[in-house]
C-alpha cells in the first residue's frame, strides 16, 4: 500500500509490490489423497425470524464444526466438539426451555446448530447414536420430529461414521435467508438413503400460556417469546440400502402440549 501511495504521489505509471504465494491448506488434491472425493448430503434448516442473540448463538455453534473431520468409526460428539458454552467462549444469553418455562442462559439456539448437524448425518446414513427431541414442537426446527436438542451435559448428539472413509463436514449460514446449511463430504457412497416425511399424530391442545419478568418492559407491556403448539407424536422413517440389503429405522418424538411464554415487567399479576 505504501509502495503504490508513493507511485501514485510521484505519478508514476507503475509501482512495484512485494508478493507471496501461500497455498491453501487445504486443496481438491489433499481431499482425493484421503479418500474425499464427492459430496454426499446437506441438512438445512430455518432460524428466519431469531432474535439477534439467537443469531449470534447460531454462527458461533455452528463454526466449530467448519472443517471438521469425522474418520471412519469415529463418533462425532455434539457437546464435545462445540465445548463449554459461556460468555469467554463466544455465546452470548438466550432463551432456553427449562421445564414448563423459558430461562437466560449462555447459548440460547444452539439446537439450531444440532437440529442441522443431525439432519445432514441422518440423510447421508450415518449411525445414531445418541439423539433427543425437545420437550414441545418449537417451530424453528419444522417439520416437527425431524430435529435434535442438546443440554450439556444431560443430552447430547452422537453420530457414527460407519463409512469406509473420512467425513468432512463444512457449516454455511445466509442471514439475509436466514438459513443454516451443513454439507458433508466423503467417499462415493456406498448406500441409498430415503427418509419419510414426519408422520405426526396431535394428542392435545395447547394450555395457557407462562410469563416471565423482563426488566426492560413497563407495566402493562408483554412481548411474545415463544409460540404456542399442540401436543404431538411423530415418526420419521429412514430406509438404507447398501449391497442389496435394506434396513428401516424409526426415529419417535413425543411432545407435550405447550402454552407458550410472554414476557411481561417485574411485578405483572400473571407471574405466579
Amino acid at each position: 500500500a505504501e509502495r503504490l501511495r508513493a507511485a501514485l504521489l510521484a505519478e508514476r505509471g507503475e509501482a512495484a509490490v512485494a508478493l507471496r504465494l501461500v497455498p491453501p491448506e487445504r486443496t481438491v488434491a489433499g481431499l482425493h489423497s484421503r479418500g474425499v472425493t464427492t459430496h454426499l448430503t446437506t441438512g438445512r434448516s430455518s432460524f428466519a425470524g431469531s432474535p439477534d442473540f439467537r443469531v449470534h448463538n447460531i454462527r458461533v455453534g455452528a463454526g466449530r464444526f467448519q472443517g471438521l473431520w469425522l474418520e471412519p468409526g469415529a463418533v462425532l460428539d455434539f457437546n464435545r466438539t462445540v465445548g463449554r458454552i459461556a460468555a469467554d467462549r463466544g455465546f452470548v444469553p438466550g432463551y432456553v426451555i427449562t421445564g414448563a418455562s423459558l430461562t437466560m442462559e449462555p447459548g440460547g439456539g444452539i439446537c439450531q446448530v444440532s437440529t442441522t448437524v443431525f439432519r445432514a448425518g441422518y440423510q447421508a446414513g450415518m449411525e445414531v447414536v445418541e439423539r433427543h427431541q425437545h420437550s414441545h414442537h418449537v417451530a424453528y426446527y419444522d417439520p416437527p420430529g425431524y430435529e435434535a436438542t442438546v443440554y450439556a451435559p444431560a443430552k447430547n448428539l452422537r453420530l457414527r461414521n460407519d463409512t469406509a472413509a473420512p467425513l468432512l463436514m463444512q457449516a454455511e449460514w445466509n442471514l439475509e435467508a436466514g438459513t443454516l446449511e451443513v454439507h458433508l463430504f466423503g467417499a462415493a457412497p456406498d448406500r441409498e438413503v430415503t427418509v419419510s416425511a414426519p408422520q405426526v399424530r396431535t394428542t392435545g391442545l395447547a394450555p395457557a400460556p407462562s410469563f416471565v419478568a423482563d426488566p426492560a418492559l413497563r407495566p402493562g407491556e408483554a412481548r411474545r417469546l415463544d409460540m404456542p403448539a399442540a401436543g404431538m407424536n411423530t415418526q420419521i422413517v429412514r430406509r438404507i440400502t447398501r449391497r442389496g440389503q435394506t434396513k428401516t429405522d424409526r426415529t419417535s418424538s413425543q411432545y407435550r402440549p405447550w402454552g407458550g411464554v410472554f414476557a411481561v415487567a417485574p411485578g405483572d399479576d400473571r407471574l405466579r
